[in-house]
């Protein structure tokens, strides 16, 4: 059993940053000790606001040059081997060449069919990366409001919740820390809470556990968010009990 002073473990506890045993122990102390509890959410709050200021976007040249490396640079030629030609027998007449000239056009064809395969490809990246950086850019709007609320709250199975609402840019982000990885071929569903109906706000990624989430939509007069587990694709309602549900701030 760890003889630290429990009340210096806050940091690291915000952090995720402890053994399984040395977190289950805090995790009981600071159900009867306010001073950690509020020390724990101020540093949760801290440090997911922090993640996204520090977060450094790649030069826009980069990012060109290294899509537009995609079409432009070649596959390596296969290997060949040379073989000897048969011998034809005296007398035979020659077949023309016409199995020669069938074989480059189809080894021509094919070259093209690769040639555009790759530009799709590449142009799919492209709007990727356009969309990522879009994203990104909008929730370090939200966190960096000036008039940026936010809110902490503990999840199923350790993790950690914090829900950012900006009320002059009528927005909000879901920064999830540590939640288990929804069950094959499900999706966490992110919802306002509008007086009881819930409103669809987006999904999350399920192959993340730890994700920052542009709430899809206005926030209005929502007054608070549910978690829900969906099919893939989501729901147009819930189908399933929430995971988690949060107030917003005020």
């Amino acid at each position: 059993m760890t003889t630290v002073d429990l009340h210096t473990l806050t940091g690291a506890y915000a952090l995720h940053a402890l053994a399984d045993d040395e977190r289950e122990l805090f995790e009981r102390h600071a159900e009867a000790c306010e001073s950690c509890s509020q020390e724990v959410r101020e540093l949760t709050e801290a440090a997911a606001r922090l993640g996204m200021a520090v977060t450094e976007k790649p030069a826009p040249a980069l990012k060109e040059n290294v899509l537009r490396s995609i079409t432009t640079v070649r596959q390596e030629a296969p290997r060949t081997v040379a073989v000897p030609a048969p011998r034809r027998a005296a007398g035979r007449v020659r077949r023309p060449a016409r199995w020669a000239l069938a074989a480059c056009l189809a080894a021509a064809a094919g070259l093209g069919g690769t040639a555009v395969w790759q530009h799709d490809r590449a142009e799919d990246a492209r709007q990727q990366a356009r969309q990522a950086e879009r994203r990104t850019d909008e929730v370090a709007a939200v966190l960096a409001a000036p008039d940026a609320a936010s809110r902490t709250a503990k999840l199923a199975g350790g993790a950690r919740g914090t829900v950012v609402v900006s009320k002059s840019r009528d927005q909000a982000v879901f920064v999830a820390a540590g939640m288990a990885k929804p069950p094959a071929g499900k999706v966490y569903q992110l919802w306002f809470n509008d007086a009881g109906t819930m409103r669809s706000a987006g999904l999350m990624d399920p192959s993340r556990t730890t994700e920052a989430v542009l709430l899809k939509g206005a926030v209005d007069k929502a007054s608070g968010m549910g978690i829900t587990v969906e099919p893939a694709g989501g729901s147009a309602e819930p189908t399933s009990d929430p995971v988690a549900l949060m107030d917003f701030p005020a």
